[in-house]
């Protein structure tokens, strides 16, 4: 967390949805601290300030919890992007995105984007169990992902995919989650021609290797700076009141109409 005392105002946000357990919070810290922790319960929220550039971008985390669920509307308010995250070993982690999480984005922006991040990818992907180099940094997906679309098909119910090495089947294919991005900018009165298309948008990240974490936050970063630069500018033209002036002038009139 930032410490506030040296906090710089953010000029955007960015805000993580999904259910508990789907490895948000261990998304963040990947990206931002270079670190997987593995168990951790986010209360409420929580947010990390990402100096990208000149830019100062916000990203908030939220609790996936159902008696925290409240609170999502109010950290997507004036949100410029949103990732929708689920756990590719859990279905019903992509359906709750649908059924509880979309509603709470309609406080973002008009102009929100939206990601649909798979996680734990390392569980049912060997590329991304290896993915991460000696350096720490993560490798790019794309090989695997032109691999997975030759073998995968879409389905509209839980896939009986085969067993990963480390023995757990993937429930989620990415045609699934091409679906459901489809049926996001449906919901949101998008037209899908003229939307972020959805091979550009979907994702499968594990925050434990750091396989497409990078990829995916800075991808997303590169798509909000027109968002950045629309509020900057919005900034410069509004009138601003310097209120020390303001007092000084009102205590100066004061004084000279005292008899």
């Amino acid at each position: 967390m930032p410490d506030v005392s040296k906090m710089k105002k953010p000029d955007v946000k960015v805000v993580l949805l999904g259910d508990m357990n789907v490895g948000k919070t261990s998304l963040l810290h990947r990206y931002m601290d270079r670190k997987f922790k593995e168990t951790i319960s986010t209360i409420g929220g929580a947010f990390f300030l990402k100096q990208w550039g000149p830019y100062n971008i916000s990203i908030w985390d939220t609790a996936g919890r159902e008696q925290f669920h409240g609170l999502g509307s109010m950290y997507c308010r004036g949100a410029a992007a949103v990732i929708l995250t689920y756990d590719v070993t859990n279905w019903q982690s992509l359906a709750e995105l649908e059924e509880r999480f979309l509603s709470l984005t309609d406080t973002a922006l008009q102009d929100c984007i939206y990601a649909l991040v798979g996680n734990k990818a390392d569980l049912t992907d060997q590329q991304a169990q290896l993915a991460q180099d000696p350096d720490g940094q993560p490798q790019d997906q794309t090989e695997s992902r032109d691999r997975t679309d030759t073998l995968l098909s879409a389905c509209p119910t839980p896939p009986d995919s085969p067993a990963s090495l480390s023995g757990v089947h993937k429930q989620v294919t990415r045609e699934d989650a091409v679906a459901l991005y489809g049926r996001i900018l449906h919901y949101k009165g998008l037209d899908e021609k003229s939307s972020l298309p959805a091979d550009k948008m979907c994702f499968e990240t594990s925050a434990k290797t750091g396989f497409n974490v990078d990829a995916m936050f800075e991808t997303l970063f590169d798509l909000v700076l027109p968002s950045i630069l629309r509020k900057r500018n919005e900034n410069q033209r509004s009138p601003t009141v310097d209120l020390e002036e303001y007092r000084e002038v009102g205590s100066k009139r004061s004084r000279s109409g005292c008899c």
